[in-house]
């Protein structure tokens, strides 16, 4: 896995790794296919996955390590939940999120951010804790949000993306950061994507009423 570590270039002064360019490759490709509801998202964003596994490691951003393993169960339980009944991406329908969806998951992610960021002050040597812990948990809902086709996930992906740019770039992940911005782009594409055939799937009750 060293080859993985070589530099292919240097943004102020801080070398890019084959790693990091794949990663970068391989997650504009995966939200782009999620924007457009393509079932192929799901395989290239668990290679993504994998990729990062090794570049948070190596920078020192454990939650969001290991937050790269829960990508990956979220990743085939959304595979098979796209797909399920008829396996195609377009089976399972775009829909909102109820207010006691909201509730539940405004309480798991207070729980998930205190005890994340407690866990990464006690037992690590992070020294961006707090933050690390709140773009995993904000991730975690909005992939939720993705796996259910929920539209409010992409707004979920935006605040955490405003976060990981100025973060990624603190830890030298120059390149990661750009792919973020991109990443809040491709964001805005999805969610106008998504709320349009919310509105198609409202159309037919309209007419009918």
């Amino acid at each position: 896995m060293e080859f993985l570590y070589f530099p292919l270039f240097t943004i102020a002064g801080v070398p890019t790794t084959l790693a990091e360019g794949l990663a970068f490759v391989t997650g504009a490709l995966c939200v782009w296919l999620v924007a457009r509801q393509h079932l192929a998202n799901w395989g290239i964003g668990i290679a993504n996955c994998l990729l990062f596994i090794l570049i948070f490691t190596d920078s020192g951003l454990y939650a969001d390590a290991g937050l790269q393993l829960v990508f990956i169960a979220l990743g085939v339980y959304g595979w098979w939940n796209w797909v399920q009944g008829g396996g195609r991406a377009d089976t399972l329908p775009v829909s909102r999120t109820g207010r006691m969806e909201w509730l539940a998951l405004a309480g798991a992610g207070l729980v998930g951010l205190t005890g994340i960021t407690l866990l990464l002050s006690a037992a690590t040597d992070s020294n961006v804790p707090f933050w690390d812990a709140l773009t995993t948990v904000l991730s975690l809902l909005a992939t939720y949000g993705q796996c259910r086709k929920r539209v409010e996930s992409w707004y979920l992906w935006i605040a955490a993306d405003i976060v990981y740019v100025p973060l990624y770039a603190y830890k030298g992940l120059y390149l990661t950061s750009i792919l973020y911005i991109g990443f809040m782009a491709l964001c805005v594409i999805g969610l106008r994507n998504w709320r349009k055939d919310l509105a198609a799937q409202a159309e037919p009750v309209g007419a009918a009423a």
